[in-house]
């Protein structure tokens, strides 16, 4: 299902234009080979990129945009280093890059990240967020509905496909028999899957400008902590493989398959 757009512009309350949010993470390289130091990991060497999923999410937002009206703010959660995530989303063409943080602050549980996007997202008057639906590092996909209980807005996860309506989105949603057609009104939390949507690459001029863009930090307040990392550790190696030779080896294979790799 791919993008429609239904209506006239898009307004959030009277005139007021619409305020569209697309939440980005900095993340290793899904293709990085990630170790073990001691007792934490070890990512001094891993390059960075924006989550694979918020791509899709930048992308809904942009198009939400164009289909509708309204400004696209890209929010992210970290130190200075997360601001090329945000120039990379700027150079692609959101009106608005911020990043939330406070140099008291080390590194946030999701209960903390959560409330701090959530207290931001309010602050800012944001109609509408997109968020891609887990982060490659984590994997949790607990921000989008996370971020949605705080506000006490809707919220619809893992969407393949949308059509933005006059006063909001109907998102395409896995159901347990097929996809279901879901409306949603504003205002919600979108949580963005893959392949719904081609997400648009930058051009010379929006690289450049990107460049020259200003990055806006705000801080938050975040409830005390409720996780305490005590170390990290590699998962355990996989056994090695066996190998069959010869048609005597059939009935071998057969009790392995069903005994040990319990496919048949």
């Amino acid at each position: 299902m791919g993008f429609q757009s239904k209506g006239c512009t898009l307004r959030g309350t009277g005139d007021k234009m619409t305020e569209i949010a697309v939440l980005v993470k900095r993340v290793p390289d899904t293709n990085a080979q990630i170790l073990v130091s001691g007792d934490r990991v070890d990512l001094s060497a891993v390059k960075w990129v924006m989550s694979p999923y918020d791509e899709f999410a930048l992308e809904a937002a942009m198009l939400h945009k164009e289909a509708k009206g309204g400004n696209v703010t890209a929010i992210t959660l970290g130190n200075a280093d997360c601001d090329k995530v945000l120039k990379d989303a700027k150079a692609v063409g959101v009106d608005r890059i911020i990043r939330v943080w406070d140099d008291s602050w080390s590194e946030l549980d999701s209960n903390q990240a959560q409330s701090a996007l959530a207290n931001v997202i309010r602050d800012l008057g944001i109609n509408i967020v997109y968020c891609g639906k887990s982060a490659a590092d984590t994997g949790a996909g607990s921000t989008g509905p996370g971020v949605a209980e705080r506000l006490g807005w809707a919220s619809a996860s893992n969407i393949i496909g949308l059509e933005f309506e006059d006063t909001g989105v109907e998102a395409m949603v896995p159901a347990a028999t097929g996809n279901a057609r879901t409306g949603v009104s504003l205002p919600a939390v979108i949580s963005c899957d893959k392949g719904f949507c081609k997400p648009r690459k930058p051009n010379v001029k929006g690289i450049m400008m990107a460049k020259r863009a200003q990055v806006e930090v705000m801080s938050s307040d975040i409830p005390s902590s409720s996780v305490n990392i005590i170390s990290h550790s590699p998962p355990p190696k996989k056994a090695p493989g066996q190998t069959f030779e010869g048609a005597s080896e059939v009935p071998r294979v057969v009790a392995a398959l069903r005994n040990d790799a319990n496919v048949i």
